[in-house]
């Protein structure tokens, strides 16, 4: 199954996190999450270049970075594609590990906004039960 950029990647370009590390984030959580299943090909780097208006380089170095890691496989001629067999299953922990980075920016956002932690944990929970 061919995944569409649109519905693959965001990024936040004022973030302090480099773009090419958001979206090697981004493919770890679909992956972990099983969003994204082995055989899932992936958007070229120039779709997905063009989509978010960055670099190819860019793209193409998470894209190399994933697949040093053995999560993507690139076959010749077609593109990169989820690997047949990434690393084992993901923990609870490590997929909560994942999401950590995430939750840290959103705490530290709140704190900034001056939001009681009741506050962000409703809409927290509320964001949660919404169906993408």
């Amino acid at each position: 199954m061919t995944i569409h950029t649109a519905q693959l990647f965001s990024i936040t370009p004022g973030s302090t996190e480099p773009i090419y590390r958001q979206l090697v984030e981004q493919v770890r959580r679909l992956v972990a999450g099983g969003q994204m299943a082995s055989g899932d090909e992936l958007p070229s780097v120039r779709e997905v270049a063009q989509a978010l208006a960055v670099n190819p380089m860019t793209v193409s170095k998470a894209y190399g970075l994933l697949e040093t890691e053995g999560l993507l496989a690139r076959r010749r001629g077609l593109g990169m594609l989820v690997a047949e067999r990434p690393r084992a299953a993901r923990s609870n922990a490590e997929r909560a590990a994942l999401l950590r980075p995430t939750l840290e920016r959103a705490a530290r956002e709140a704190r900034e906004l001056e939001l009681d932690p009741d506050t962000v944990l409703t809409l927290f929970t509320h964001i949660l039960k919404e169906e993408s």
